[in-house]
C-alpha cells in the first residue's frame, strides 16, 4: 500500500504543473462492481472409444424397413404388370398395286436440235420466222440481198447458149468434111479407073489419093471440135448449177418440220458464213434428260412406263417412257442419264425446264409395307421385323424388295400365314401378349 501511494503522490503533484503548462486532465471514475460469470455447465463424461452412439428405438427402425420392402414390392409389381400385359401395338398397312418406281431429276431438252445459218455471207434483208414459230419441212426463214447471184445465175444461163452454138457450129464442120471427104473419095476412084485405060497420069491419082487422106483428117477434126463443145456445154451447165445453188443459199430455209426456238439475228445483219440465225428442234423428239442415282439404275429398261411434273406445274403428272438409256454416266455425281419422252407433248413447254420423272420399274400385286425404322438389322435386301402369331410377339427374318419413293419397304417374303407385321413401338418382347390397335392401318 505505502508503494502504491507513494507512487500516486507524484501523480497529484504533477496536476498543477499540467494545468500550468495548458493540459487538460480528466477525472477518472472509480469502476463500478462487475456482474458474477454464470456457472459453468457440468461437464459432459466423454464416451468410451469403440461404442456407438444410440440409435432409435427398434419399432421405429422395424417400421422404416416394412416401408421400404413395400416399396420394392410395389415397383416389382408395377414392372411385372407392365411386362406381362397385354401391348396394343399398330399394325403395318397391307398395299395392293404398289408401284415400284426410281426417281430422276432433270431438265427438259430436244434429241434433234439444230442451230442453222446461211452457208454464204452477205445482208439480211427479209426474215420470215420467229421464236415460237412452227414451220414445215422447206419454210422460208429468212433472205440475203442476192442481186450480184442472180446475175451471176443469168450469166452462167447465157454461157450455156454459148456453149450449146458451139456444138451446133461444131456438128455443122463435121458435116462439112463428111462431105468433103466423100468428094474426095470419089475422086480418087475415078482417078484410079482413069489410070488404068491410060488416060489420066499417076500424079494426078496420087494427088486425089492425098486429097482423100486429108479430108478423112479434117472430119476427124470437126468430131474433135463437137466434143470438145458438148464439154463446153457441160461446163457451162455446171456453171449454170453453181450460180443457181449459190443463189439458192442465200435463202435460208426449215430442213424439217420444227420449233422455232430462238433467233439470232435482225435486218441488216452481215452473218459469216456458218454463223447460226436461228436455232430449231424436232418437236418430235423433245423429252426429259433425267439424272437417275447409278445404285437406282439398274432396274431402268428402255420403253417402261414414266410420270413426268414440269416444275411450273407441280400438280400435273405428264405420262411418257424410258426412250433411251446413255451409255456415258456421270463419273463425278455418280448418276446414269435417262432420256424420259413424252406420250404426247405439252402444248406450253419449255426447254431447259426442270423436271422431275417417277419411271415404274414394276407393280407389286399386294405387299405389307414397313418403314425403315421397322427392319432389324436391314442389309442384303433383308432384315428382321415383329410380328404378331396367335396374339403373340414374335421376330422373323424377311426379304425385303426395293426402298419405295415414300421411304417404306415392302415385304416380299418371310411372313407366315397369319402373321402380321407391326410397326415399331416401346415394349416390344418377343412372347408377349398382344392385340391390334382398332384403328390400325391396313
Amino acid at each position: 500500500m505505502s508503494q502504491r501511494a507513494n507512487a500516486a503522490r507524484p501523480r497529484g503533484r504533477d496536476q498543477p504543473d499540467r494545468r500550468a503548462r495548458g493540459l487538460t486532465v480528466m477525472a477518472v471514475a472509480p469502476l463500478a462492481p462487475t456482474a458474477p460469470l454464470p456457472a459453468a455447465p457440468p461437464a459432459v463424461a466423454a464416451r468410451p472409444q469403440g461404442t456407438t452412439p444410440p440409435g432409435p428405438p427398434r419399432w421405429r427402425r422395424l417400421l422404416l424397413w416394412g416401408a421400404a420392402v413395400l416399396l420394392v414390392l410395389a415397383a416389382a409389381g408395377w414392372l411385372w404388370r407392365a411386362r406381362t400385359a397385354q401391348l396394343t401395338v399398330r399394325r403395318a398397312p397391307v398395299g395392293t398395286g404398289v408401284a415400284e418406281q426410281v426417281y430422276g431429276l432433270g431438265t427438259v431438252g430436244a434429241d434433234v436440235q439444230s442451230s442453222v445459218g446461211f452457208k454464204i455471207a452477205g445482208v439480211i434483208n427479209e426474215i420470215d420466222a420467229n421464236e415460237g414459230d412452227h414451220v414445215k419441212a422447206g419454210t422460208v426463214l429468212a433472205r440475203l440481198d442476192a442481186r450480184d447471184l442472180a446475175a451471176q445465175v443469168a450469166q452462167a444461163r447465157a454461157g450455156v447458149l454459148q456453149a450449146q452454138a458451139a456444138v451446133g457450129k461444131a456438128e455443122a464442120d463435121v458435116a462439112s468434111a463428111q462431105a468433103s471427104r466423100a468428094n474426095a473419095a470419089a475422086m480418087a476412084a475415078r482417078r484410079q479407073v482413069l489410070v488404068k485405060h491410060g488416060f489420066a497420069s499417076v500424079e494426078e491419082t496420087q494427088t486425089n489419093a492425098t486429097a482423100l487422106q486429108v479430108a478423112k483428117a479434117n472430119l476427124a477434126v470437126a468430131q474433135s471440135g463437137v466434143n470438145t463443145a458438148e464439154a463446153g456445154v457441160a461446163a457451162a451447165r455446171a456453171q449454170q448449177d453453181y450460180a443457181e445453188a449459190t443463189l439458192a443459199n442465200a435463202t435460208l430455209r426449215a430442213p424439217y418440220d420444227a420449233w422455232v426456238v430462238a433467233r439470232t439475228l435482225n435486218l441488216g445483219a452481215m452473218p459469216v458464213p456458218g454463223q447460226g440465225a436461228f436455232t430449231l428442234v424436232d418437236p418430235r423428239t423433245i423429252w426429259v434428260v433425267a439424272y437417275v442415282d447409278e445404285r437406282l439404275a439398274g432396274r431402268l429398261q428402255v420403253g417402261q412406263p414414266a410420270d413426268i411434273v414440269l416444275r411450273s406445274e407441280p400438280g400435273r403428272r405428264f405420262p411418257g417412257h424410258v426412250a433411251r438409256i446413255e451409255i456415258a454416266s456421270d463419273a463425278v455425281n455418280e448418276e446414269r442419264l435417262v432420256d424420259i419422252a413424252f406420250d404426247r407433248l405439252p402444248p406450253d413447254i419449255h426447254l431447259a425446264e426442270q423436271a422431275y420423272v417417277h419411271v415404274t420399274t414394276g407393280v407389286l400385286p399386294r405387299a405389307v409395307l414397313v418403314p425403315e425404322t421397322a427392319v432389324i438389322g436391314l442389309a442384303e435386301n433383308g432384315g428382321t421385323v415383329w410380328t404378331l402369331e396367335h396374339g403373340r410377339l414374335a421376330q422373323r427374318r424377311v426379304s425385303l424388295g426395293p426402298q419405295l419413293l415414300d421411304g417404306r419397304l415392302p415385304v416380299l417374303s418371310g411372313l407366315p400365314d397369319g402373321a402380321e407385321a407391326v410397326l415399331p413401338q416401346a415394349g416390344l418382347r418377343v412372347g408377349r401378349a398382344a392385340v391390334v390397335a382398332k384403328d390400325a392401318a391396313r
